[in-house]
């Protein structure tokens, strides 16, 4: 896929489930200073089962809270993260907020951070998963962006509160301009507020669109002033082996964006 580069893992849980050498993340391709370190899990790695294989790290989706944490355990091995990442209660809102190890669960959709060891994270499958450091790698951020968080405007707040005028912004994996189907409201609701997100719209039907979530996101950072914008090009409805996808199979795991410095 176009955006990414795969890592490989010497982790036995990597070669549990699938043959020696398969990759288990993504990391993603963008010019990021050396000091930032980002990835997005793979549904694969873990330990859960039926429809939560494999490594599914969301406590809120039904799977056995035991699995999960042991996929967490995982994944932090895997990507030799600093510490446990600062994950969110998320609720497709606009809500932006500081990542604090040491903070109970926040409700949230973007976590940002300027200190080093703090692991941002959002879960994903189907949503857009946004990652953002500022040039000079003092800040970073994750943004968890459906289509409600992309109206509300998640991703203005959460730069707002990073003070940062020049960031770069890394698209995650997401469904796919082809999958994702969205009622005329919807739309209608993205033209009120700007008619530039006209081109985010394919009509399939009469009261039916194909809505292409990467471009909303590409328009709505243009609007913002922002031009250092990287990745895309996933669709996680139809990469079933790699992606969990809610859209496709609705009882399903979720897969981890994260993002630190050091």
């Amino acid at each position: 896929m176009s955006g990414i580069k795969t890592e490989l893992s010497s982790s036995s849980a990597q070669t549990k489930l699938m043959p020696s050498g398969y990759k288990h993340w993504l990391t993603p391709d963008w010019p990021a200073p050396a000091n930032v370190h980002a990835a997005t899990t793979l549904r694969t790695g873990g330990v859960s089962y039926g429809a939560y294989a494999s490594l599914n790290p969301a406590m809120h989706v039904g799977d056995d809270a035991d699995l999960v944490q042991q996929n967490r355990r995982i994944i932090k091995e895997l990507l030799n993260l600093p510490d446990d990442p600062v994950w969110l209660e998320q609720i497709h809102s606009n809500r932006a907020v500081q990542a604090v190890t040491t903070a109970p669960l926040q409700q949230a959709d973007a976590s940002y951070t300027t200190e080093s060891g703090v692991v941002c994270a959002v879960m994903t499958a189907d949503c857009l998963p946004l990652l953002v450091c500022s040039a000079d790698g003092s800040q970073v951020a994750a943004i968890h962006a459906g289509w409600r968080g992309l109206l509300a405007g998640v991703i203005g707040n959460t730069l707002a509160a990073m003070h940062n005028s020049d960031p770069l912004v890394w698209l995650g994996p997401a469904i796919g301009p082809d999958c994702f189907e969205i009622g005329a409201e919807v739309r209608n609701a993205f033209l009120e507020k700007s008619a530039t997100f006209m081109t985010a719209f394919k009509q399939k039907s009469n009261d039916k669109w194909l809505a292409d979530i990467y471009q909303l996101a590409r328009t709505d950072l243009a609007m913002l002033g922002i031009d250092k914008v990287y990745g895309g090009g996933f669709c996680t409805v139809t990469e079933h082996e790699r992606f969990y996808s809610y859209r496709r199979d609705k009882q399903t795991g979720r897969m981890a964006t994260l993002i630190w410095r050091e």
